[in-house]
């Protein structure tokens, strides 16, 4: 997939599956808000706007407050890339994202997850 595309990919959509995922393995909804805000920047409220607003990914992270400057300290594969060796900054904020989720689904501790 092109990343033209994945840019324009709603986070709307993208969230319901994020939350099912970690259901699965017993997570929460409230963790992957708490990831998601750490990561972006988004309180809770603008994190649903976002949503309702049915705004693509780039916007999504165009929009986001701040992101947060632990990031760098999120290492490791994703799609079969190393997500520190991403060259596209916004594909990396994605698979940053992306990472994040799959380690709250692995049972990883939140304060490891949240880079503390």
């Amino acid at each position: 997939m092109d990343n033209a595309r994945v840019f324009r990919i709603i986070f709307a959509s993208v969230y319901p599956l994020y939350i099912q995922k970690v259901e699965k393995k017993g997570r929460t909804k409230e963790e992957v808000d708490e990831v998601l805000c750490w990561l972006t920047g988004y309180d809770k409220q603008s994190l649903q706007k976002q949503i309702d607003n049915k705004t693509d990914l780039e916007s999504f992270f165009a929009q986001a407050p701040e992101l947060n400057p632990n990031v760098s300290k999120i290492t490791g594969v994703i799609c079969g890339y190393r997500v520190e060796e991403i060259e596209d900054k916004l594909m990396q904020k994605i698979r940053y994202m992306d990472k994040l989720i799959d380690e709250l689904a692995k049972g990883k501790a939140m304060e490891k997850i949240l880079r503390k």
